[in-house]
């Protein structure tokens, strides 16, 4: 299938990124090779009013080594373009011209309305926000990116001067930051929201945020909780983590947080104004959950090229997990027929068992990935293909999913068969004793559903589930003889009946 590489670069005030991704006719894109230079162009800038020439020189030998990258990847398509600091410094003129020359392209600087407009254009390709009022922010180095949204409907779109690196400079130059000093900080944000917003009062029920400031919460938060997901990107916090979190923060000098786990040391002097930034946000929109988009602006801008090259439509139709899923298990090469068979056996199941041993309506969604990918492995090799399943989740790109339901499908799929699991099991032991119970208990129902389709003929119907003392009977309909399925179902049923700590007999007729 012919592929177009494309590269996109975001010329920020705090760091340079170029991503390069290969995009099929569909539209379709996979991330090549992600680099990010950290080159500070907004270093002073508050004070001088320009680029100065070290930076300038920074993001020259960036830009440079970009071009080579670009170049030797064979990238037919470039989009460049430069944001706050470039926009602002009475330079900026100057050096973009010089950047261009350096890329061999031309390099667009944005407004800051169009780089929220590219803001929401990420947020809105990665998250699944139907019939909720939220937000779509960017924190930068020298501005933020706000977005408000109904649904699929973006409402307003605002760029304010409120970057990080600007915000560190005006205001937080103590080390450890003062108390005195965050004030004004705070009150100086709250007096520009005023301005921006007036008298209306916005609620929304969540963020989602990109940029670097959110990034590095996130994986703090992880860390804190002693998570280990394959990335940050739709991880969630409540307002009271990060509130938690910033006044960890400002307990610390700049050594003290370069050392912390999870924080870029290279941002461990701005972090504080970032969390703030946020902190503020939250408290103003009244939202207690954010939602982190580790793509943002950059993808926002390998989408909106994928579209002027036609390969997207302009206005697409929303997406759906289950249909990402389904997507997934499709370039795996998995067994339709048999996988969803057996889905739909687990979600009986689990609807029939709705609120037996706190099983919540919401981890639903999550067996029916398990269930949908649970034989995925397959795609590499037959032997241990459990355990394979386990990594093409765990680390799949999966819509609508966060971190933590990503992580658990991929858990309970890996225990469809062979070894129950155990505390030994490195990936098992991470979890909380919660999710622990969980990943059991939904494996449970996955591997006992795996068994009653033995011969992948999809002969069998769960027609009802009884519970009497520690007795599960499960009453089965099949086509034909299904005594082989019976069978399957009696070899699997061993770790639904640890985890529901009850016996499980199948019944015909």
């Amino acid at each position: 299938m012919k592929k177009t590489r494309l590269a996109a670069i975001d010329i920020g005030t705090n760091s340079i990124r170029c991503i390069i991704v290969d995009v099929d006719q569909q539209g379709r894109f996979m991330v090549h090779d992600d680099e990010k230079a950290t080159v500070r162009l907004g270093e002073n800038l508050n004070k001088s009013g320009v680029i100065s020439e070290a930076a300038c020189t920074r993001a020259l030998e960036a830009i440079s080594r970009m071009r080579k990258l670009i170049e030797g990847l064979k990238v037919t398509v470039v989009e460049a373009v430069a944001t706050s600091a470039i926009r602002n410094a009475a330079n900026g003129g100057e050096l973009v011209a010089a950047l261009s020359r350096e890329l061999g392209h031309e390099i667009k600087v944005i407004s800051g309305v169009e780089e929220a407009q590219l803001v929401a254009v990420s947020g809105l390709h990665n998250f699944a926000m139907s019939g909720n009022r939220y937000a779509m922010i960017d924190i930068g180095g020298g501005s933020v990116e706000i977005v408000i949204a109904l649904g699929d409907h973006i409402e307003e779109c605002y760029s304010l001067d409120l970057g990080a690196v600007l915000m560190t400079e005006r205001f937080l130059t103590s080390d450890p930051v003062k108390a005195g000093d965050y004030r004004k900080f705070q009150q100086y944000v709250r007096s520009i929201l005023r301005e921006c917003f007036g008298d209306e009062k916005i609620t929304v029920q969540s963020i989602i945020g990109s940029g670097g400031a959110l990034t590095s919460l996130a994986g703090m938060a992880m860390n804190m909780r002693s998570q280990a997901f394959s990335s940050v990107h739709g991880y969630e916090l409540l307002r009271s983590e990060v509130v938690h979190l910033l006044a960890m923060l400002m307990r610390k000098d700049v050594q003290e947080r370069r050392a912390l786990a999870g924080l870029n040391p290279e941002r461990a002097d701005i972090i504080v104004a970032g969390c703030g930034m946020v902190d503020e946000l939250m408290n103003f929109f009244g939202a207690n959950i954010l939602r982190i988009n580790e793509r943002g602006i950059r993808e926002g801008l390998v989408i909106s090229c994928i579209r002027k090259l036609g390969l997207l439509p302009v206005h697409p139709t929303p997406r759906s997990w289950r249909q990402s899923v389904l997507e997934f298990a499709q370039s795996c090469h998995y067994d339709e027929a048999h996988s969803k068979h057996v889905a739909k056996l687990a979600l009986i199941i689990f609807d029939q068992l709705s609120g037996e041993g706190g099983l919540k309506k919401t981890e639903r969604k999550v067996l029916e990935v398990a269930a949908l990918l649970h034989d995925i492995g397959y795609f590499i090799t037959y032997d241990s293909h459990h355990k394979h399943s386990y990594h093409l989740i765990r680390h799949a790109d999966l819509f609508g999913l966060t971190p933590r339901e990503r992580e658990m499908a991929a858990q309970i799929a890996r225990y469809h068969r062979k070894s129950l699991p155990k505390k030994k099991h490195q990936e098992f032991n991470q979890l909380s004793a919660k999710d622990q119970d969980s990943v059991s208990k939904l494996g449970g129902i996955l591997r006992l559903c795996d068994g009653l389709d033995r011969r992948r003929s999809g002969l069998v119907e769960v027609v009802d589930v009884e519970k009497a003392g520690k007795l599960y009977k499960v009453k089965l309909l099949g086509t034909e003889d299904i005594s082989v399925e019976i069978f399957g179902g009696n070899s699997k049923r061993d770790l639904f009946e640890k985890a529901f700590d009850a016996s499980v007999v199948f019944v015909t007729g």
